[in-house]
């Protein structure tokens, strides 16, 4: 099952902000959609002010199971009534990333980066899937979706702003961080 994201000027999710972290950005866009489906959908006339990207929800991969354990045990679904704010970041890493084994990865991703261990304050408040992307061509190799409730926008920046500063984000090459607002 593919999700397409796709920016443009009508969707369920009304962009309030689109910011170049690194790298370069995506064009501005009124709307957000998301639609889930066995296929992903390619625009018949390319846009100057639309975008698409699209990935698929996979199994964790640098996750022990005992680390599996405890997301699982405190972690909220997607789709909450409360949960009207959300945040969409394509993140795309150096080549340099991937060409380290998946020992050397899982390394500089949870015992020095603390990817799993220090997000876990941060649930359930901040509902998130991750979508890779990689081995599908597009522009990016991850695509993480997050949902979270006005009144926890500044623990959500806490969050991003804590994964900002690890070891593991110095492999990041270009990130785009779009907010967005569920549509009334």
């Amino acid at each position: 099952m593919f999700t397409t994201f796709r920016g443009g000027q009508s969707g369920g999710w009304q962009v309030t902000s689109i910011t170049r972290v690194k790298g370069e950005t995506l064009p501005k866009v009124a709307a957000l959609s998301i639609v889930a489906s066995e296929s992903i959908a390619l625009p018949l006339l390319p846009s100057q002010n639309a975008w698409r990207l699209a990935g698929v929800a996979s199994h964790l991969r640098y996750t022990e199971k005992e680390e599996r354990e405890k997301l699982l045990a405190v972690q909220a679904g997607l789709g909450r009534s409360e949960a009207s704010h959300a945040a969409l970041i394509p993140i795309r890493k150096s080549a340099a990333w991937w060409e380290l084994t998946q020992e050397e990865r899982r390394q500089i991703f949870e015992d020095k980066s603390h990817h799993i261990a220090g997000t876990l304050k941060f649930l359930p408040a901040i509902a998130r899937q991750l979508f890779h992307s990689r081995d599908l061509g597009m522009p990016f190799d991850f695509l993480t979706w997050f949902e979270f409730a006005p009144d926890h926008v500044t623990l959500f920046d806490e969050l991003v702003g804590m994964l900002r500063a690890t070891e593991e984000w110095n492999f990041v090459e270009r990130e785009v961080d779009i907010r967005v607002e569920r549509e009334i």
